[in-house]
């Protein structure tokens, strides 16, 4: 291809972009001014045209899938991509549950008075434009839209390639509803475009995109990361941990230590390490390996589990840094309480961690010394989820501790403003 039309291509792709962060900004103006009620009335319209229209949705999905065999796409991979009856659903239910959240938008949420008489409060506000970069997942473009609009953000969504027609679809949907009422169908944008530049361009607009959130594997986020110039919601990987203390109840341990890995092993809140006290260790891991086995998970363990559990692989440094999002879980046998936290300040990645046991004071120093997002005491990794969690539709987990930390919902889609009430204050 000629140079000329090399240049020619990269302007027109520039100016797409720089045309919907525009058209995104002047929408999220707007919707300042749009009610809680003409929101709600919005996601729930959009919920009912989701339904409506899921035969043509998995006809979509469809191409979408039959271009992912011909990449080699791996297992967890289609698994994100596939949109199921009980996957539209799911979707469709998300936008019903954020209609019925309280917004967050306009509340005050605390107000004190100085010595001087002025009256100062805190008062949440939208942040403003959003962009979505994300993989495989179409049901993120529907969750992403939601809570955008309800926390009062218009959002650019650029999904993968791998996606286009399910996440243009979908887009497509709820576009149609906002312009059947009196939100601005800006405010939901989707750049149709697979040309991966025009990640490049959005990444550069720091004038009219407010922040940033990347949500796919650790490549995809460090490339985001690298090239922003507008502030990122990190999330790079889930080395996800769970710790079966001396006093854990064996049962109880190995269904959650069975869901956690094997209920759905492609996604970042599953297991990817087991950490056994020594104590229970020879009691508790030739079971629970069994019933691993069975569910097809491969076991790769230290020295001391390899003693217990022979015909296991060995496990090497890197595998206790490593998100397998597959049937593998590397497993460790620790001294105590202290050396399983020390693993997982060492090798974690702040996303989840769960300890089962029966002792308070062992589940009481667990949550106050393990610093990841999320932290639970008997029970399954996988809750680490807004949806699971009560925020909805989550539009992300943020494994950084500025702006938001954890599963992210409405609230951490908003920051505060300072209000002050006077009568005739000066400063002296």
């Amino acid at each position: 291809m000629a140079v000329t039309d090399m240049n020619e291509q990269d302007t027109a792709l520039k100016s797409r972009i720089l045309d919907t962060a525009t058209r995104a900004r002047a929408a999220a103006a707007a919707l300042a001014r749009i009610s809680t009620n003409d929101k709600n009335q919005a996601l729930l319209g959009m919920a009912s045209s989701i339904i409506a229209a899921s035969d043509s949705l998995k006809a979509e999905n469809a191409k979408d899938l039959a271009k992912a065999d011909t990449l080699g796409l791996s297992r967890a991979m289609i698994d994100r991509l596939t949109l199921k009856d009980a996957t539209i659903e799911a979707v469709a239910q998300g936008l019903t549950e954020v209609a019925a959240l309280p917004d967050p938008v306009g509340r005050v949420t605390s107000m004190w008075r100085r010595p001087n008489g002025l009256l100062v409060g805190r008062m949440r506000i939208p942040l403003g434009v959003i962009g979505i970069i994300y993989e495989s997942r179409p049901n993120v473009t529907a969750d992403a839209a939601a809570l955008c609009l309800k926390s009062g953000n218009a959002v650019i969504l650029r999904g993968g390639s791998e996606a286009i027609h399910s996440n243009t679809a979908i887009a497509r949907i709820l576009r149609d509803v906002l312009r059947r009422g009196p939100i601005p169908e800006d405010v939901i944008q989707i750049v149709e475009t697979t040309d991966r530049r025009a990640v490049s361009e959005m990444l550069q607009l720091d004038e009219l995109i407010d922040l940033i959130i990347p949500r796919g594997g650790e490549d995809l986020i460090r490339a985001v990361v690298n090239q922003s110039r507008i502030p990122v919601i990190k999330h790079y990987k889930g080395v996800c941990h769970i710790f079966v203390d001396a006093t854990a109840g064996f049962d109880m341990a190995m269904t959650i230590c069975m869901n956690a890995k094997t209920q759905r092993p492609g996604v970042c809140n599953a297991m990817e390490t087991l950490l056994v006290h020594q104590d229970i260790a020879q009691t508790f891991l030739p079971p629970m390996a069994e019933q691993l086995r069975q569910a097809g998970v491969t076991l790769r363990g230290c020295d001391r589990t390899r003693a217990i559990l022979p015909d296991i692989e060995a496990a090497v440094e890197e595998d206790w840094y490593r998100e397998y999002l597959d049937l593998i879980l590397s497993v460790r046998v620790v001294r105590n309480l202290e050396e399983a936290i020390a693993h997982i300040g060492k090798y974690g990645s702040l996303h989840t961690e769960s300890i089962i046991t029966e002792s308070y004071e062992n589940a009481q120093r667990f949550l106050n010394e393990v610093h990841s997002s999320t932290v639970l005491v008997n029970a399954s990794t996988r809750f680490s989820d807004g949806f699971e969690l009560g925020l909805g539709a989550e539009i992300g987990i943020s494994t950084t501790k500025l702006h938001a930390f954890g599963p992210m919902g409405l609230e951490e889609l908003t920051t505060t403003k300072f209000i002050i009430y006077g009568n005739g204050q000066v400063r002296t």
